[in-house]
């Protein structure tokens, strides 16, 4: 079953580490399976939604996103962003 990884920006503290992030975890997850469904601030929001950076992947099951998150190409990653932003990050199964 497709699952989504779903990232939200709620603080971005540190561009430069954020964008270091970037060029290390794109690839990372990229090569993991992940393919990247949406990324960016919000167009538009409604309710109480908030104008957050949000980041969308989508992968063929929860089980390859989770191995995606734990590989040691994406906790490369993560070490380079090191409190460069507060995310809200979660893995969603598809439907």
């Amino acid at each position: 079953m497709t699952a989504y990884w779903i990232s939200i920006y709620q603080e971005i503290v540190d561009e430069s580490k954020v964008a270091a992030y970037a060029e290390l975890a794109g690839p990372a997850l990229r090569a993991a399976g992940g393919t990247f469904v949406a990324r960016g601030l919000p167009e538009q929001t409604y309710e109480a939604g908030e104008k957050t950076r949000t980041v969308l992947i989508e992968f063929d099951s929860v089980e390859a996103a989770r191995t995606a998150h734990d590989s040691p190409a994406y906790q490369k990653a993560l070490a380079v962003l090191d409190g460069g932003a507060v995310r809200d990050m979660r893995i969603v199964p598809g439907v």
